[in-house]
This record gives structure tokens, sequence and C-alpha cells, in this order.
């Protein structure tokens, strides 16, 4: 099947199945002599499989590691267990962060009771006071 067949049957975009060529997550597919790609069932397979750790919020590091231990069958799954491991303790701080930023939004919209002049307003008052850290941005493009 061509490209656009295979990113309607994987529920994708072409751009997306294009990056995780790049990304060496998909791999190269068959080409036609007219050079055109050639993708098969192993692609949508792979792709669904892709879809599916993202949908589990997985980076692409731990969807490449995941990938490269589901092709080698044979060996046991303690590998793949400790990829899950790590990414629920990813999860699990990320909760703990979230719950902080839901107690300081909620603590900035304390400041605000009543409508009033936006030069009065406690929340914004509260922004421009506020002393915070740079957030370090995780991989979720595309997918």
């Amino acid at each position: 099947m061509k490209i656009g067949e295979l990113a309607q049957v994987a529920q994708c975009t072409v751009e997306t199945i294009r990056y995780y060529e790049k990304e060496a997550l998909l791999p190269a597919p068959d080409r036609t002599a007219g050079n055109f790609r050639v993708y098969g069932h192993e692609h949508v397979e792979r792709l669904r499989f892709i879809r599916n750790c993202r949908a589990l919020d997985m980076s692409h590091d731990e969807i490449h590691t995941l990938l490269g231990l589901a092709d080698r069958a044979e060996q046991g799954c303690a590998a793949v267990n400790e990829v899950f491991d790590q990414h629920i303790a990813h999860v699990d701080e990320r909760i703990r962060e979230l719950t902080h930023l839901k107690l300081q939004l909620a603590t900035l919209r304390q400041r605000c009771h009543s409508e009033q002049a936006v030069q009065s307003c406690g929340i914004l008052q509260g922004l421009a006071a506020m002393e915070s850290e740079p957030k370090a941005e995780r991989n979720t493009h595309l997918g």
C-alpha cells in the first residue's frame, strides 16, 4: 500500500509516518521501480504499537527501546518491565508536579474574589511576583 493508504488504515497522518521513519521508529519501506514507498501489514502493526505507546504518554526513546525489545522476541521481558517501571515512576512524578501546579493555581485564584480593575487584580499581581523555574521539555512531537 502507498503512504496515504497506510495513514488512513493506521489512523495517522502522512507527516507522522515520515517523521517516525526519520526517527527510526518505523522501518523504511520497500520502493517500487518508480521510487514510491510500498508499505505492508508490518508497518500497520508497528504504527498501531507506536500509537498505543503514545496514548500512554511514552517518549520516543521509550518507544524505541520497546520496539527494539519486541524485535528480539526470544528474550525475556524483564527489560520491558524495567521500561514500564521507569515510565510509571515518571508518571508518579508528573502527578506530584500537577498536584503542586493545581495548588499554585488555586492559591492565585484565591487572590481575586470580586470584579475589580485589572490593575488591582490579585491574580496578576501574584503572577508578577512569583519566582518560578523554567520547566524542562519532554519529547512529545507528533503522534
